[in-house]
């Protein structure tokens, strides 16, 4: 089966301004999202990406730009890796956002949580679970590919592969421009790194063929 590299977009004009810009069109990276994305391949040197999909927002497209024509890559555009629809929350301040009564529920019980004229977390999580695993089938034994996304949508991804409810996702932490890594199996995903902003790519290496799908017991020893 295949291994997932998740990456988050790059630094947008969004980040840090303090507004959900949710699918606002025309949301690009900021100055300190070109360099990042512009880090990306030398981050996945060695690293024998096929696939490359993205979400169809500005700053996912940007964040792969050089990535793919280095590596002659022909991205595949999909909805079902589209930031969240806030509905009405769209382009409106966090700070007034908090003021909210939902904003508790989206903190405390996200699965329950459906943004007004928007659609829900649990929407959100089936759909891009649903799109990972129709990838998988596809790929052949050992490939890697990558899907570039956005934060809610990678949690979402996450918090199915590590076996937690998504009232947990709101637990795990995913920053711009990070890489987690999930290797998928017959039996179950291993979660091999999350929110990784360096620049040691050897776990993202398909395995040994004689890998197999069982968890080490004890924990592991760090050989491949």
């Amino acid at each position: 089966m295949a291994t997932l590299i998740l990456l988050r977009h790059a630094k947008s004009a969004a980040n840090g301004s303090g507004t959900l810009a949710g699918r606002s069109p025309g949301v690009g990276l900021d100055g300190t999202g070109q360099e990042q994305a512009a880090g990306v391949a030398q981050r996945l040197a060695g690293v024998p990406v096929q696939q490359v999909v993205v979400s169809p927002l500005q700053r996912c497209r940007e964040t792969v730009a050089d990535f793919v024509v280095q590596r002659g890559l022909d991205p595949v555009v999909d909805d079902r890796f589209c930031e969240v629809d806030y509905g009405e929350w769209t382009g409106r301040k966090l700070e007034e956002l908090t003021k909210e009564p939902l904003w508790k529920v989206v903190q405390q019980h996200p699965s329950a949580a459906v943004f007004p004229g928007g659609e829900g977390l649990a929407q959100v999580q089936a759909r891009a679970v649903a799109a990972v695993r129709d990838y998988d089938r596809r790929l052949g034994d050992d490939e890697v590919w990558l899907v570039c996304t956005h934060g809610d949508v990678i949690k979402a991804v996450l918090a199915d592969a590590l076996g937690l409810h998504l009232d947990s996702f709101q637990r795990i932490v995913v920053d711009p421009c990070s890489m987690s890594v999930v290797r998928y199996t017959e039996t179950r995903p291993f979660v091999l790194k999350i929110n990784d902003t360096g620049s040691d790519v050897s776990g993202l290496l398909p395995p040994k063929r004689e890998s197999g799908s069982d968890a080490v017991v004890g924990g592991s020893t760090g050989d491949r």
